[in-house]
């Protein structure tokens, strides 16, 4: 008799985690490394947050809360979607979880059959084929296309759809691309829903406050209210307000899901921690002003490195909507060798050579289901950034 449950079998670990720690490591033993390989903002989480935080320990709010998070949240979240994102959601019908893989987690856990169809678009962030595997579903993977922006098109989404598909996940902006689906791409995407009442849509909008040029970020309930009653809408406080390690992410759904979701949460973690909660119910009451100083400050970096990828010799960078990657394809330098006789057979060996030769680490594109490409993170300094972008050039122009 095995120790290890064989569901562990299905699922492999994060790999975006597992080039962190290398990169990490490599750096303790004294490597010069510059790692563009996390999802994590460089901003320090506001100070009005992080007093909130300091206050609710003094004020002793050190104990249990409800399991869904504590009232006063569930009501400021309600009213932070609709302020936001024109959400119209009542605090019975939210939920707040420690993060946003946890809501993801939660929700497939709660709803999956053996059997049951997740269809996932591609590239997309590397937990999600996992999840639902652990779930017992099965991932159905959709391959985008870099001349649709890397967006799931109404055509790839009805050749998708079969009567064991549940659900949808779908987002935007999206990890690991930065693209972001316009009104008019998720109108499209809504109508062909419609057609089949069956598939629940998952939206994961945790990106959605980092978007540029005036792009504005829309979510499907917002897009076709009709679909509010199949829709999981899930943020959270990571990306937006800097809080990664504060672990808080939310959930809006029809209170009969909302419940379930309760109801599992309450064998397993139950409540999120009740600083974290005091943190985040700052974070959606108190002043907003500092997303708007990361956009600006996103925007630039992403303009910088968008240019310095299209220099460098065999690759070329689509300028994404929002988040803070870009996804720069390799094609010009597969088959290529390096100077220590390494053939570029494919992303991954781009990627680990790239570390090995010159201290960047950044992910390839395969742990996104979507090989031929490598994500950089630009949620770094610029300095950082500028010189690890140097070095991909020196990389590439160093291929014969």
């Amino acid at each position: 008799m095995s120790l290890i449950a064989a569901r562990l079998n299905r699922i492999s670990p994060s790999q975006t985690i597992a080039i962190s720690q290398k990169a990490r490591a490599l750096k303790a033993a004294g490597r010069d490394i510059i790692s563009l390989s996390a999802g994590e903002p460089d901003f320090d989480t506001p100070g009005n947050i992080k007093a909130a935080a300091i206050r609710a320990i003094e004020a002793g709010e050190t104990k249990y809360t409800d399991v869904a998070g504590t009232p006063a949240l569930r009501r400021a979240v309600a009213e932070w979607l609709n302020r936001d994102f024109g959400l119209d959601y009542r605090p019975e019908e939210i939920i707040v979880s420690t993060g946003g893989k946890h809501v993801i987690y939660n929700t497939m856990v709660a709803t999956l059959e053996v059997g049951d169809e997740v269809i996932i678009p591609a590239p997309a962030w590397v937990s999600y084929p996992d999840i639902v595997a652990l779930a017992d579903g099965t991932p159905v993977v959709v391959p985008t296309r870099e001349a649709d922006g890397f967006k799931l098109t109404p055509d790839a989404l009805r050749a998708a759809i079969t009567p064991r598909t549940k659900w949808l996940m779908l987002n935007s902006p999206c990890n690991p691309t930065g693209a972001a689906y316009a009104e008019a791409e998720l109108r499209a995407l809504c109508d062909v829903l419609l057609e089949f009442p069956q598939v629940w849509v998952f939206t994961d909008d945790i990106y959605a406050k980092l978007v540029y040029d005036g792009f504005v970020a829309k979510t499907v309930v917002q897009v076709e209210p009709r679909l509010r009653g199949r829709t999981v809408t899930m943020n959270g406080m990571s990306k937006a307000y800097a809080m990664t390690g504060w672990r808080v992410g939310v959930a809006a759904a029809p209170v009969e899901l909302v419940n379930a979701l309760i109801k599992l949460q309450s064998q397993s973690t139950s409540n999120p921690c009740s600083i974290a909660q005091a943190a985040a119910l700052e974070a959606v009451t108190g002043p907003q002003e500092v997303i708007g100083t990361m956009v600006r400050t996103y925007q630039e970096r992403r303009d910088l490195v968008v240019s310095m990828m299209n220099q460098a010799r065999g690759l070329s960078c689509l300028r994404p909507e929002g988040a803070f990657y870009v996804f720069p394809s390799i094609a010009g330098l597969i088959g290529r060798t390096t100077p220590s006789g390494k053939v570029i057979e494919n992303d991954e060996v781009f990627a680990t050579e790239l570390l090995e030769e010159t201290g960047v680490a950044a992910v390839h594109g395969a742990a996104f289901l979507m090989p031929g490409y490598f994500r950089i993170s630009y949620a770094t300094d610029t300095e950082s950034l500028i010189e690890a972008c140097a070095r991909i050039q020196r990389f590439c122009a160093s291929l014969v």
